[in-house]
């Protein structure tokens, strides 16, 4: 698979088989990832994997919690967050809630798909990224770098990812869940596994912006 088909392939999976991943598969997804760029060649990122039991308790505390969040560990959007950035935001959720025929004037069904993020999905490997407080924006990027990285090689092993930014309103929870010290935050989770293809919600694809909206080539 050229890179350029891991990257048309991956996409954001809301719903998987419940088929584990061997670990030996985990571990060298996670291992080879770690080539990305890193400014300084700090390699920022800390990684957890849980999976079987482990991570049936750890969704079992989650169950315990869901409605009552830890204090957010950052600002997953800005407030009265502005155009371009609004109407994209709200546009990708109307089309997630289309695909899966929950209509908006169903908020509790709305509600039940946004808590599926507590389980992973239904993934059977559940992945947290978390970095050291104080680091800054340089390095948050490359913990994103990271990532990508992560999720185009699960897509060349014929794997799906889901990338989710939830788990910073459980923060606290995962950290001491996973034993992180206390200079160390969750930044993002994200599911891993194979994806349902026969869920409705793994049709949709997320739209793009044409070139023109955000790109400008000179002097070519």
């Amino acid at each position: 698979m050229s890179v350029s088909e891991a990257v048309a392939r991956r996409f954001s999976a809301r719903a998987f088989k419940a088929d584990p991943v061997p670990g030996q598969t985990v571990r060298a997804i996670l291992e080879a990832a770690a080539r990305a760029p890193s400014g300084g060649n700090l390699q920022p990122w800390k990684v957890h994997a849980i999976a079987g039991e482990v991570l049936a308790e750890f969704k079992a505390k989650v169950a315990a919690r869901l409605g009552s969040p830890d204090e957010a560990q950052y600002a997953v959007y800005p407030a009265n967050l502005w155009e371009p950035f609004r109407s994209r935001r709200f546009q990708v959720g109307e089309d997630l809630y289309g695909a899966l025929e929950i209509p908006r004037e169903d908020k509790i069904g709305r509600l039940r798909q946004f808590a599926r993020n507590a389980e992973f999905f239904g993934a059977p490997v559940g992945l947290f990224f978390s970095i050291d407080r104080n680091l800054g924006p340089p390095q948050w990027s490359d913990l994103g770098m990271y990532m990508q990285t992560v999720m185009l090689l699960a897509a060349e092993a014929g794997l799906a990812t889901c990338a989710q930014e939830f788990w910073s309103a459980y923060g606290a929870l995962s950290a001491e869940f996973l034993g992180l010290p206390d200079d160390h935050m969750v930044f993002s989770g994200m599911a891993l596994g194979v994806a349902d293809e026969a869920a409705p919600v793994n049709a949709w694809r997320s739209r793009r912006d044409e070139f023109e909206v955000w790109g400008e080539l000179r002097g070519f």
